[in-house]
């Protein structure tokens, strides 16, 4: 269509493409983006997941379930995580009943409470029992608070809260080699303390609180998690 210009022209503004195309877009409406806060009502319906933990008997005759429930928020939107609200923990022991109801209370608070809640997994971690800690599939455990850490650091890290350690790749070929030719000299197995997975000789890590430590080439090496005392 021909447009007729009466007016003198006083003053012109070319228009690009890219404004040309933002102009002609429909406006796209804000997501407003939900978080965790201490005064969100609880939900009818709450993804639970319950962990079964088996501890040696002169711990806990009977076993420990371990449910943690989580609330998805910005279902169906790019912002959609998963975050815990409430923990639950099960058995039919009764000795550690009063302990386990006031940790469950208070782990739930701070989860509600919504920002980082992952400092927790630390702070059970690195509980020790005085009367000295015990050895479950492998793994030094100082006590079963600390174990109890474990789960939920297990848990944390399935709904992506917190990451898988990281080893780079000449690490994992060094640890790979380690393995390799200590395979080749067997040892007498000991595997309710080592799982069967690292040589009896080896040592308690106390990064990974594996016994994983070996000494080669007059360098302690853990085989699990790569910690060195060489570098």
């Amino acid at each position: 269509m021909v447009k007729k210009i009466d007016s003198k022209i006083v003053a012109f503004k070319v228009k690009s493409q890219e404004q040309e195309a933002t102009s002609a877009a429909p406006a796209t409406p804000e997501v407003e983006v939900q978080h965790m806060h201490e005064d969100m009502p609880r939900p009818e319906k709450l993804l639970g997941t319950t962990y079964k933990l088996k501890t040696p008997e002169h711990i806990s005759e009977h076993s420990l379930f371990i449910t943690i429930n989580d609330l998805v928020l910005n279902e169906g939107t790019e912002y959609e995580v998963r975050r815990p609200f409430e923990v639950f923990i099960n058995s039919k022991s009764l000795e550690h009943y009063q302990w386990i109801v006031a940790l469950t209370r208070i782990m739930s608070a701070v989860f509600r409470k919504g920002g980082d809640c992952t400092f927790l997994v630390e702070e059970l971690r690195s509980v020790f029992d005085p009367r000295g800690g015990y050895w479950n599939k492998g793994k030094y455990v100082p006590s079963l608070i600390a174990e109890i850490g474990n789960v939920i650091e297990q848990h944390l890290t399935e709904i992506g809260m917190l990451g898988e350690p990281e080893v780079d790749a000449h690490q994992q070929a060094f640890l790979e080699a380690k393995k390799a030719e200590l395979a080749g000299k067997p040892e007498p197995a000991a595997e309710e303390e080592t799982g069967g997975n690292f040589p009896p000789s080896a040592t308690l890590c106390y990064k990974c609180h594996n016994k994983s430590v070996i000494v080669k080439d007059g360098c302690q090496t853990c085989l699990n998690c790569g910690d060195s005392k060489c570098g």
